[in-house]
């Protein structure tokens, strides 16, 4: 008898707490669209995979009659299951539980799985909904989201970190996922933010919704914050999923490899790139043209949309692509683009995963504003992330490789392992028409018919320099390929790159141009 009372005494606390902050609570949960903090985790795991940990935890708090409140598991689940049967720590906050507010157990609570996670070395994914730090618990929560902050970092480039806003992310809370690898938000649920429109209107005097101070839109376009966009929590874990397929679980392992397949015949990559250089195409026409069953994976799609990036697989294995995307400012480096590009370089090489770059640029973006919004500092970036890598390297020029544009994007120069030009690259100092207009200018000036003159000189230094033959001569291209045959040579360089091997100078570690 005692047996059977004590399990139905553990029955019955299981239940009280698993109602969370009540079905009054949870109802208004539902109301904004949102699940609850467990339906997440079950809708993101595998069947039947999920253990909970720390069910009976409560906060210890005693100020501001603390004391009198009980907090449910103190508004965070935390535990371990499997997604595609490989494990993955989890944790989510729970709204209906204080807000989600984060107080020196919960922040506990956290930093336990997190531990976890980099212990045992797999995934780490976060679902956040909290309206920020419990403030009855003053320092305490600080120290938490301090606690929080330091094994973020100290687990970047160890294991994947992935971040899920379903729900405000506010104060200093936000710093956590902008530690993180991977951010994903949903349309219309998402909010985070430094300080709330609240302050703003007290501060500044300003009216701002909560959507256009820190939407999913807005992190999702012109911050940068956010990785991907979805416009419901459903998207948003089938992209959580389809990510997980393509990232290795630790930085000792490699991704795991799938039955390869070919291209769809739907893209014919002889057909996407116009013969008139000046016309636009769309790069990830020319990726699908030459990935596994034509499937890309993009990253931050709809932010910095002059340079692509994302993953596919060449052979069964996961591949990383950076591409200048000729459709969005003819695909120049600017201050956002290179940020992009240098942080997922970097990803890729702390994890293990080989890059592909597919070069059509005329250089970096001019301008006062660039220049004043740091370019110099932006671009390179770039330099430093390819540079630094030693995964696999392997780069494509397409059409024009222009100036610092052709040095940054993963040339021979910064050690890419093999690099190929499509017969119509132009690779040159700068572009035909300005370098004739300074290297013939008195030639032209002094032309009876200057602009037959200036025609023939552009021509001429086609002829002599914008062309792949120049930098083949030299070796700094490997081979000048035709568009049908670069999957075929791609495949071949990824698969003797296989045990590529490189030792970079010891030390403790670089300075890059933050």
């Amino acid at each position: 008898m005692a047996i059977k009372s004590k399990l139905r005494e553990l029955q019955e606390k299981r239940e009280k707490i698993l109602l969370g902050g009540g079905e009054q609570a949870i109802e208004k949960q539902k109301a904004l669209g949102k699940r609850t903090a467990r339906e997440r985790i079950m809708a993101l795991l595998d069947v039947d995979s999920f253990n909970e940990y720390d069910l009976f935890v409560e906060h210890d708090a005693r100020d501001f009659d603390m004391d009198k409140k009980s907090l449910p598991s103190d508004g965070v689940i935390i535990g371990t299951g499997t997604i595609y049967g490989a494990p993955v720590a989890i944790f989510a906050q729970d709204f209906t539980v204080a807000g989600g507010s984060l107080g020196l157990m919960h922040s506990r609570k956290i930093t336990k799985i997190m531990d976890h996670a980099l212990k045992m070395r797999m995934p780490l994914i976060g679902i956040n909904d909290s309206g920020g730090a419990r403030i009855q618990e003053g320092v305490n929560s600080l120290a938490g989201y301090g606690e929080i902050f330091f094994r973020n970092t100290i687990s970047s480039g160890v294991i994947p970190q992935i971040s899920v806003i379903l729900g405000p992310c506010a104060g200093g809370a936000v710093y956590s996922p902008a530690l993180t690898d991977f951010v994903f938000v949903v349309d219309n649920i998402s909010k985070m933010f430094i300080t709330g429109p609240e302050v703003i209107k007290t501060v500044l005097g300003e009216e701002i919704s909560m959507e256009d101070l820190g939407g999913a839109r807005v992190h999702s376009e012109i911050t940068g914050n956010a990785h991907f966009f979805s416009s419901s929590e459903e998207e948003c874990f089938d992209q959580i999923k389809k990510l997980i397929t393509f990232i290795p679980w630790n930085n000792s392992q490699k991704a795991r490899p799938f039955e390869a397949g070919e291209p769809l015949n739907e893209f014919n990559i002889n057909k996407i790139v116009p013969d008139d250089p000046t016309l636009p195409y769309d790069v990830k026409d020319v990726i699908r043209a030459i990935v596994d069953n034509s499937d890309f994976f993009e990253i931050m799609e709809n932010y910095a949309k002059n340079i692509v990036i994302g993953f596919g697989r060449m052979g069964g294995k996961t591949t990383g692509f950076v591409a200048n995307q000729p459709l969005e400012m003819a695909g120049v480096l600017d201050v956002d683009s290179s940020d992009k590009a240098a942080r997922f370089i970097r990803y890729c090489d702390a994890f293990n995963i080989p890059l592909i770059t597919f070069v059509d640029l005329p250089g970096y973006m001019p301008g006062v504003d660039q220049e004043h919004a740091g370019v110099i500092r932006h671009g390179a970036k770039v330099l430093y992330a390819y540079s630094e890598a030693t995964v696999p390297k392997l780069t494509v020029i397409i059409r024009k490789a222009y100036g610092g544009g052709y040095i940054a994007m993963s040339s021979r120069h910064l050690r890419a392992d093999f690099v190929f030009a499509w017969p119509a690259a132009e690779i040159a100092v700068m572009g035909p028409e300005g370098a004739a207009n300074i290297i013939f200018r008195k030639e032209i000036l002094s032309s009876d018919d200057p602009d037959e003159t200036r025609k023939q000189k552009i021509e001429e230094y086609k002829q002599k320099f914008a062309n792949p033959y120049v930098a083949a001569s030299r070796g700094y291209v490997d081979a000048v390929i035709e568009p049908s045959e670069t999957r075929k040579f791609l495949l071949h360089s990824l698969a003797i790159s296989e045990n590529k091997s490189i030792q970079l100078p010891q030390k403790k570690h670089g300075l890059p141009p933050f």
